[in-house]
């Protein structure tokens, strides 16, 4: 088995994907409200979620964030299909806090104290593209 991960890339591979694999482990087992919480701030953003049960959603949301953890954290997955599923995944953490009232200030991108937990997973967006990118360029 080839490792495809090349040195320079462990460190954002190792903290993002440790960060990833923490949260999802830590939403496997979480309980109503904290369901109905993590699904209602989703819901209200991609209204198309409204329809999944809590509870569902959180465990599917767990998942996630653990296979994409894993995935950071495995030397033989290539870093394109990594930082493919990390920037995808950060493009939705984004696009909460772009798109849910209050996480702003009026009229610029500068965060509110209550965006201000949304707006740093922006460094998820840079390490998934930065991964991603490292290996398109080395084709």
């Amino acid at each position: 088995m080839r490792f495809l991960v090349r040195p320079h890339q462990l460190p954002a591979r190792l903290s993002a994907g440790l960060v990833i694999l923490n949260s999802g482990l830590g939403k496997r087992e979480a309980d109503q409200p904290t369901a109905e919480g993590v699904h209602g701030m989703a819901a209200g953003t991609y209204p198309f979620l409204k329809s999944q049960d809590p509870q569902r959603f959180v465990r599917l949301l767990s998942t996630g964030e653990i296979a994409i953890g894993t995935m950071l954290l495995t030397p033989f997955v290539p870093s394109l299909v990594a930082g493919a599923a990390l920037t995808a995944f950060a493009g939705g953490l984004l696009g909460l806090y772009l798109r849910t009232p209050g996480m702003r200030e009026e009229g610029g991108l500068r965060p509110t104290s209550e965006g201000l937990p949304l707006v740093k997973d922006v460094w998820l967006l840079g390490i998934g593209l930065t991964l991603a990118l490292d290996d398109v360029r080395d084709r």
